[in-house]
């Protein structure tokens, strides 16, 4: 068994999974932003691993995370979201998932993407950590304080530094994987 960041070992595969194949590696599509955007902020004060459960749930409520549809949800289908037992039933979450899909639409059309929004907090290229266990890896940065920020600045809520630097993990704008990981030196490698 590869050594594996101590905070997905003894969990469910589903977890094993995304800690293998999906963490820290880095995303340039906007479908997958949006959808990782989505998942971190239904997170905040729960378990990535009860996001993880319903990340199908959230897949299907949320029009496979398509933002241009999302965006058009209207009070009957916030309804249908909060009656939804697949996701997190939190109305300011629900409302503010949509709220800031017109956020990220905007980012979009200022940037052309929000793929060059977010990757030019990085100047392009994943910052590369060498953490050796798990009490070195911050919950946030001056970098996650910074796109916090300029976040909220745009509209966009349940946002703070913590959400947003395990946002910048998740989609490999920070590679926070354990130098004795099998994952860190594939991920360093990837761009």
């Amino acid at each position: 068994m590869p050594d594996r960041c101590d905070w997905c070992e003894n969990t469910f595969d589903q977890y094993v999974r995304y800690h293998d194949e999906e963490w820290g590696v880095p995303v340039h599509d906007d479908r997958v932003l949006f959808e990782f955007l989505i998942l971190e902020t239904a997170q905040a004060g729960l378990s990535w691993s009860t996001i993880l459960k319903k990340r199908e749930g959230y897949r299907k409520a949320f029009a496979e995370f398509d933002v241009e549809k999302v965006v058009k949800f209207d009070a009957e289908k916030i309804q249908q979201l909060l009656n939804n037992p697949d996701i997190v039933r939190n109305e300011r979450k629900v409302r503010s998932a949509i709220s800031n899909a017109k956020c990220f639409i905007e980012v979009q059309n200022e940037f052309d993407s929000f793929d060059q929004y977010l990757w030019s907090f990085v100047d392009g290229n994943p910052v590369q950590n060498e953490w050796n266990n798990m009490d070195q890896v911050p919950a946030t940065t001056k970098l996650s304080d910074k796109l916090s920020k300029d976040l909220k600045n745009r509209g966009f809520s349940f946002i703070g530094s913590t959400t947003i630097y395990a946002y910048m993990q998740s989609v490999g704008l920070v590679n926070d994987h354990l130098t004795s990981c099998f994952r860190y030196s594939k991920v360093k490698n990837a761009n």
